[in-house]
């Protein structure tokens, strides 16, 4: 957690290449975070419409964001 601490502050510096580097760097864990999120989600059930409520998207953007991304699933199931 004190790495998204850090770079929560690095993004703040008056040194522009400083925040934006953080920037870059939030985003990847930020990205990396929703994937294992989602993947959570779809281990246990959640249907591609539970899950884009749930981030405040609509359900064919996050369908098309992860799911090449997951295990093979059984599509009756969405």
């Amino acid at each position: 957690m004190s790495e998204a601490i850090d770079l929560a502050a690095a993004a703040s510096s008056a040194d522009p290449r400083v925040g934006l580097r953080a920037v870059v760097a939030l985003r990847r864990l930020l990205e990396g975070l929703e994937h294992l999120q989602v993947a959570n989600a779809r281990s246990k059930g959640w249907s591609w419409q539970e899950i884009a409520d749930a981030l405040e998207v609509t359900r064919q953007g996050v369908h098309k964001k992860h799911a090449r991304l997951m295990p093979m699933s059984d599509p009756r199931k969405d």
